[in-house]
């Protein structure tokens, strides 16, 4: 009886060694598991210098492995012209990163790379050297649900304060510019945010949120962020490829 009573509790442990050596192996393989590089260009359709950062945007939204986002900020509006894309939360955001990067010289175009690298929008070299050099791993896997209208945080380690952000946006919206540094210009925005807003806190846990689906010539992407910058976890969504064009392969 003993014996048996023994070679059951060494079957119990043994079972319980494995399973904890599974969630190991499982937790591992998930932080190893790599995402989409977030890149935020802060732009203007006032600012002459933006428009080859704009039509770069629109090369790297064609990657896969890339969340491509264009945030228009407000300080360029004027009398002459004011960006029907310019949102002060875009200008809020840039302010955020700057006060970290730049020591807070906040200019157009600027990129920023996975939330914690500043590079020139309209330098081409160093974005793809930035590009080529981030090496990011999901902390926080994002999932979006079939019907498009949840999205789901996994399960991870999470720094205090991480939180889960919704960005809208236009594919593609092409302005003839009227006033300003671009004036007499016809100009094209990829990704162009309109909206931006917190959808919660992410804590290690998994984590559901409703979203509304994109609709006809939008996306969504949603970003779980740390405090201090960096991306958790990436991922985005588009309209179905029954009312959009496919998209083109990186």
């Amino acid at each position: 009886m003993y014996f048996g009573w023994l070679e059951t509790r060494w079957r119990t442990l043994m079972k319980a060694i494995l399973s904890l050596l599974l969630m190991a192996l499982a937790s591992a393989a998930s932080a190893a598991e790599t995402r989409p590089v977030v890149v935020e260009l802060f732009t203007s359709q006032g600012c002459s210098s933006c428009p080859p950062a704009d039509a770069l945007l629109g090369e790297l939204a064609k990657r896969r492995d890339v969340v491509a986002l264009g945030f228009h900020i407000t300080y360029w509006d004027g009398v002459q012209w004011r960006d029907p894309l310019a949102r002060q939360s875009s200008t809020d955001r840039q302010i955020t990163y700057d006060k970290r990067l730049t020591g807070g010289q906040v200019y157009t175009p600027q990129m920023i790379i996975d939330g914690t690298d500043d590079v020139v929008g309209s330098d081409r070299s160093s974005v793809l050297s930035a590009l080529d050099k981030a090496r990011p791993t999901t902390a926080a896997a994002v999932t979006f649900g079939a019907d498009r209208r949840s999205v789901v945080i996994g399960a991870g380690t999470a720094p205090a304060g991480a939180s889960v952000l919704l960005a809208r946006y236009m594919l593609t919206r092409a302005t003839q510019v009227k006033g300003g540094e671009n004036a007499g210009r016809s100009t094209t925005d990829f990704n162009g945010v309109t909206a931006l807003t917190t959808l919660g806190a992410w804590d290690g846990k998994p984590i559901s949120f409703p979203v509304e689906p994109p609709g006809d010539g939008e996306g969504l992407a949603v970003l779980v962020q740390a405090p201090d910058g960096r991306m958790l976890g990436a991922g985005s969504i588009t309209a179905p490829a029954t009312s959009l064009p496919p998209a083109p392969r990186a």
